[in-house]
């Protein structure tokens, strides 16, 4: 296939990018793209070029997936550079997204057009790099430096309007009218001898005070991230090195991001996201869904109904009674309120998603639904009988779900009667802002049941991870690992402070003591009990009256807005007294112990849900914890962190923690030792996001 298309439109040359589906640049397409530029600087007939797409899209940019490859064949630098040397003027006439790479070949041209459709951006920090083929050297002097910085560090994209006002574009056109008015330009540039290369620009002195400014609050801001400070040393080079010194000084900097772990993991989990459930909705049929129904207008079912009638679906949310229904209704208009009230949502917004939001408190409402998702109390026997009463008052198609987060959904299925029609859909609170949704796949779950949801849940704009059905399934299986382990480190001698201080520093925003405390102690403490588990702090602390943050006291102290927390001094007295009548021995715990402990658990019950089939890859694993559990993304997910220190290590290390804490749950899982052993690298089959 002919990723390049060339058009001759009288003396001007279009030159059509053609890979769908979003043109990404590529080896091939580079190659192409090339070929036709120098074909066209040769053709004496030809006067200008236009650089357009076929696609809805300009061009994603790169195709991160070489990022780690030797270069194969000509870069996209060498392209951008035929551009720049072009005797003949070349105007990029842009549609749609024009991200990184695309934005930087659009720089180089002589002339830029836009739609209103157009969207553009560098978003390269967003995967722990900079903007590689001279888009800091570019930018900054086209456009005020101040807005360039400022523009590269965020990496959110603009719009076609935005742009011509800023000045990164030279004007705006309808979309119909977008190639005939870039091939007029060029004619025009190529009559009056015009050519503008952004590289000869100079920039002005007087712009520098401005720009420091801007670059120390960025740097302040941003403090321990790499990317933003390489793009602060590149863009500052405009005004102190030459155009292709600053070049090479940018290509410096992107090739020590790029090999970074930091932006590893970065690149790893943007390439999972885009993965994530595609081989549970390909090739199998699925339904729309043009209505839902919820039951429970709790916190959970609110937030689903909110998500859902946010997307334009109408939404049945049925309660137990009239008041409950109520009392749920004006908690989601309260939530939308607030909503208003921060800017992030208009009125009319607010209104058109109320009026798509029915309470009720008969399930005769959902006759005609095509998904009911059921959010009530984590009780077996409740779930049960709403299943058993949702066959008769729905119809034979409707897709049943339940948001428990740990019940065992083929027993939910099996008081159905109609298994095939049922699984889990389990959001992560408050369910109309987390993004991730864990499918959980039935045993007898049909393959179009999950297709179905798997696309509905992308509707929503969430991340769907398909998994099995085990105790917690993934996510809270995983945290129980985690929480065992806080509570242990609890015992044995260390504080709050120190296991929050730990991994706060490992790269999280919250430690899970914090974490616990604004959750609220007791969820997981009722979990527990209906587990026949214990956690003897954790079960201490609630039994004290400190349930967290709703009750000012849990792990710390807290302040009258429940918010700022501090040291208790009662917290270190019930600690030591469940230590001493565990007969527990408290010592000094130092950091890298408490990181370990907290994090190597995690990867080893990973390892284990990997081996049962319980997920497909180990980004599954990794996509729940980054977008449901707040693990820091530069990490990649304890799964891929632990690939980036080394499976050979990380088993030695199990199996140290294990001899040092009698904890035999820590020695490492049998796939675990298995990949050690064959010394897994990052491509291992197993682990690779495909």
């Amino acid at each position: 296939m002919d990723f390049v298309n060339v058009e001759h439109r009288d003396d001007v040359c279009v030159i059509w990018l053609n890979r769908p589906p979003v043109n990404a640049i590529n080896a091939a397409l580079r190659t192409e793209l090339a070929s036709a530029l120098e074909t066209a600087q040769n053709d004496a007939m030809i006067k200008g070029i236009v650089l357009a797409s076929r696609l809805a899209k300009f061009t994603a940019g790169a195709d991160i997936k070489e990022f780690s490859q030797p270069v194969d064949g000509i870069s996209l630098r060498d392209v951008i550079a035929m551009i720049d040397a072009s005797s003949k003027p070349v105007v990029a006439a842009v549609d749609g997204i024009a991200l990184g790479g695309g934005t930087e070949i659009m720089l180089a041209c002589d002339a830029r057009i836009v739609t209103t459709a157009a969207r553009l951006g560098l978003p390269e920090v967003k995967i722990g790099l900079l903007p590689g083929a001279g888009g800091t050297q570019r930018l900054p002097r086209l456009i005020d430096p101040a807005r360039a910085l400022a523009f590269m560090a965020k990496g959110d994209p603009v719009t076609g309007e935005q742009a011509v006002e800023q000045g990164m574009a030279d004007f705006l056109v309808a979309g119909d009218e977008l190639i005939s008015a870039a091939a007029t330009h060029a004619t025009k540039l190529a009559e009056t001898g015009t050519l503008r290369k952004v590289s000869a620009a100079l920039v002005s002195s007087d712009t520098r005070d401005s720009f420091e400014s801007a670059a120390v609050s960025l740097a302040k801001s941003h403090s321990g991230e790499p990317q933003i400070e390489a793009v602060i040393s590149a863009a500052r080079d405009v005004y102190d090195q030459p155009f292709e010194e600053g070049l090479r000084r940018e290509r410096e900097h992107f090739v020590r991001l790029m090999n970074s772990d930091r932006s590893k993991s970065l690149r790893y989990a943007f390439l999972a996201e885009r993965a994530v459930g595609q081989s549970a909705s390909s090739a199998v049929p699925t339904r729309e869904i043009a209505g839902v129904g919820v039951i429970g207008g709790g916190t959970m079912g609110g937030g689903i109904a909110m998500a859902f009638a946010s997307k334009g679906v109408p939404v049945v949310l049925v309660e137990t009674d009239r008041a409950a229904a109520d009392r749920a209704f004006e908690r989601i208009t309260a939530n939308y309120a607030h909503s208003v009230k921060r800017g992030s949502i208009t009125e009319a917004v607010r209104d058109g998603n109320l009026s798509r939001i029915a309470p009720a408190v008969d399930y005769s409402r959902l006759a005609k639904v095509d998904l009911v998702i059921e959010a009530a109390f984590e009780e077996m026997d409740v779930k049960r009988q709403i299943f058993r009463d949702l066959v008769a008052a729905t119809k034979p198609t409707a897709i049943l779900a339940t948001n428990t987060s740990y019940l065992d959904v083929d027993k939910i299925a099996e008081a159905s009667g109609v298994p095939e029609r049922v699984l889990g859909m389990h959001f992560f609170s408050p369910a109309n802002i987390m993004k991730l949704v864990e499918v959980v796949r039935g045993a007898h779950s049909a393959p179009e049941t999950v297709a179905t949801v798997v696309k509905t849940a992308r509707m929503l704009g969430k991340i769907p991870v398909v998994v099995g059905n085990c105790h917690g399934f993934v996510g809270n299986r995983i945290l129980y690992r985690r929480s065992d382990q806080l509570d242990r480190l609890l015992l044995e001698g260390a504080s709050p402070e120190q296991i929050d201080e730990a991994f706060t520093g490992f790269g999280s925003k919250l430690g899970p003591c914090a974490m616990g405390d604004l959750a609220g102690l007791d969820i997981s403490w009722r979990m527990r009990r209906a587990m026949g588990r214990a956690a003897p702090v954790a079960d201490a602390l609630v039994e004290a009256g400190r349930l967290g943050q709703k009750t000012r006291k849990g792990y710390y102290a807290y302040d009258e807005t429940g918010r700022s927390p501090s040291h208790d001094p009662e917290v270190a007295e019930i600690i030591e007294t469940v230590s001493k009548a565990c007969g527990v021995e408290r010592r000094e715990i130092g950091c890298e112990e408490i990181v370990d402990r907290l994090i190597l658990p995690m990867v080893n019950e990973g390892a284990r849900i990997l081996e049962e089939g319980i997920v497909e890859r180990a980004s599954d694993i990794d996509l729940i914890w980054l977008h449901g559990y707040g693990f820091p993304r530069w990490r990649g997910g304890p799964m891929f962190y632990a690939q980036t220190r080394g499976l050979r290590e990380v088993a030695a290390r199990l199996e140290e923690l294990a001899t040092l804490t009698g904890d035999a749950s820590m020695n490492p899982a049998s796939l675990l030792v298995k990949l050690a052993v064959q010394d897994a690298t990052l491509t291992s089959p197993v682990y690779t996001c495909r």
